[in-house]
């Protein structure tokens, strides 16, 4: 399954990359986000690999994230691997005047019978959670609204 999202934040581009690019702002714009750990690697280079844990309602759930491109201010791609999930991320971010325009391309394969069915059954949820990261971004980026606050 594959798509793609889009969203413009009032930033210029180096300012957005600065809050995009901590790690220490995820846990105010990925709703669920409950701990981060850097696994190998440059913290933030390629071929480098943080485990991300998150709840989500009453479920847990655990990824690997790896830095696949790092060519920042205008890309960063990485995967997001979990049980029955692997998540290619390619994020393209371009300055227009004055604010950044971030476009998110996302591609699941999913292995076992129960992710394939849910991805079957249910890519709108997919979408929908991509977007909210974004819009919770922008709002974390241009106003200071963190998630942890809702």
């Amino acid at each position: 399954m594959k798509y793609t999202c889009e969203i413009i934040v009032d930033l210029p581009r180096d300012e957005f990359i600065k809050k995009l690019d901590n790690p220490e702002n995820m846990k105010h714009w990925q709703r669920g986000l409950v701990a981060y750990e850097h696994l190998t690697g440059t913290p933030g280079n390629e071929g480098a690999q943080m485990n991300l844990k998150y709840k989500m309602g009453k479920r847990d759930l655990e990824m690997v994230e790896t830095i696949i491109r790092r060519d920042l201010p205008t890309a960063l791609h990485a995967t997001y691997d979990t049980k029955g999930v692997h998540n290619i991320q390619k994020n393209h971010f371009k300055e227009e005047g004055g604010k950044t325009k971030w476009i998110s391309e996302s591609e699941f394969q999913f292995s076992g019978f129960g992710m394939k069915l849910m991805g079957f059954l249910m890519p709108g949820a997919f979408k929908k959670q991509s977007m909210q990261y974004l819009q919770d971004f922008k709002a974390f980026a241009e106003n200071g609204t963190s998630v942890l606050d809702i």
